[in-house]
């Protein structure tokens, strides 16, 4: 069995109010900070909660040969450390046992790498910087939101330093290639760890679809799997990427999907030379088998795997269009609270509510989603996009006077 590498994804946004135009200039808070809160305390105690504690016995039960590299957003952070440090503190523990790697991203999980090359670094330094205070944690490999990624990213993110990258594996840019090697980004050095979709997908999405034809999934049934995986070439890694809510959440656990994943890891460790690795080591190991050119936007959102999920509509473009374009008077005004309520207004949640794909991805966009329509979620956003340049314009006005 090839070396099984797994990522998961932490996120949860600061959601917005219902914010109506007569709220425009009435000096309103725009979080939604009690819905956030009970949104949390759910799936804190449905998924992140358990999810860890499984994870650490796993960990402790096996001697550290379980492993998982995980990110989580800085905005995600700011909720835990306020309402929830119980929920950090199991993350931290986590961590502390060495056995599991924190992947860097936007501290905002934001867009911003394709509208502001400027603002992309800035969140990820923050993000660093959050890693750093509450894990002690200095990230080597990065994830962008949702997996965004092509060419002039991964050029960004290894200017920055990192040494690796995660990327969707999608078979329009793989084309005969397989996502179970290591790959090297075009013209540069930075290393790529392709998601096996597939693989990944039949635990995130389709475990409880009594549909699919290969339900029930299986402990000897998944491991089986990823063994035939090297029938026809001996593969360098299989690679695992999905959100962590898939334990407990997206996945609840009457679904048996705790006990399904403790019984495939101790299946795959029936056999001593099998092993879970990490990112920032499994490419100590193995050199990349080429060059992956990803000359077109690629996420892991969708069917399409591609940035419609967020900017596939007029509503969406504009909002995005808006929000980027004040970046230059919000940094001016030098008010860092408003710089905050800018940058949260750049998670991709707020756009990804605004989507119209209503077809086989429309329960997707309805997670936990606040708002009974797309075209409300638009209102409600742009309503707070003019309360905010208002306040922005007053500052740069006052500015002036003095």
């Amino acid at each position: 069995m090839p070396p099984i590498c797994l990522y998961l994804h932490t996120h949860q946004p600061q959601r917005l109010k219902k914010f109506s135009v007569f709220d425009i200039g009435e000096h309103r808070d725009y979080f939604d900070h009690e819905n956030n809160r009970q949104i949390l305390k759910k799936v804190a105690r449905k998924s992140y909660l358990p999810a860890n504690r499984m994870f650490l016995d796993l960990i402790r039960r096996s001697r550290g040969r379980f492993k998982l590299s995980l990110s989580i957003t800085g905005v995600l952070l700011e909720q835990l450390e306020a309402e929830f440090p119980e929920v950090l503190r199991s993350f931290r523990d986590l961590v502390d046992t060495g056995c599991c790697e924190l992947v860097s991203e936007t501290y905002y999980h934001s867009l911003a790498s394709v509208y502001s090359a400027e603002e992309f670094s800035r969140q990820i330094d923050l993000q660093n910087k959050a890693l750093k205070k509450h894990f002690d944690f200095l990230p080597k490999f990065f994830r962008n939101t949702e997996l965004v990624y092509n060419n002039s990213i991964a050029a960004m993110v290894e200017k920055m330093g990192f040494d690796g990258m995660l990327a969707e594996g999608w078979d329009e840019i793989l084309q005969w290639r397989s996502p179970n090697f290591l790959y090297q980004a075009k013209g540069g050095a930075l290393r790529l760890l392709a998601r096996n979709y597939k693989l990944s997908d039949d635990i995130g999405f389709r475990f409880s679809n009594r549909e699919w034809k290969e339900w029930p999934l299986t402990a000897e049934k998944y491991t089986e799997w990823i063994n035939l995986l090297n029938l026809d070439q001996e593969c360098q890694t299989v690679n695992l990427f999905m959100d962590y809510e898939t334990f407990g959440e997206h996945q609840w656990e009457e679904t048996g999907i705790f006990k399904f994943f403790e019984a495939f890891f101790w299946k795959t460790m029936e056999n001593p030379r099998n092993r879970f690795v990490l990112p920032s080591k499994l490419i100590t190991e193995i050199e990349p088998a080429g060059e992956l050119d990803f000359w077109r936007l690629v996420s892991w959102a969708d069917m399409e795997r591609d940035l419609s999920a967020w900017n596939g509509n007029k509503m969406q473009h504009a909002a995005l269009e808006k929000i980027y374009a004040l970046e230059k008077d919000v940094k001016e005004a030098g008010d860092e609270a408003l710089l905050d309520e800018w940058r949260k207004l750049q998670t991709s949640d707020h756009f990804y509510y605004m989507c119209t794909k209503w077809f086989s991805d429309g329960d997707v966009h309805k997670y936990f989603n606040p708002y009974e329509s797309p075209y409300e979620s638009f209102i409600a956003f742009m309503n707070i996009y003019n309360d905010l340049k208002i306040k922005v314009d007053d500052i740069l006005k006052t500015k002036v006077a003095a």
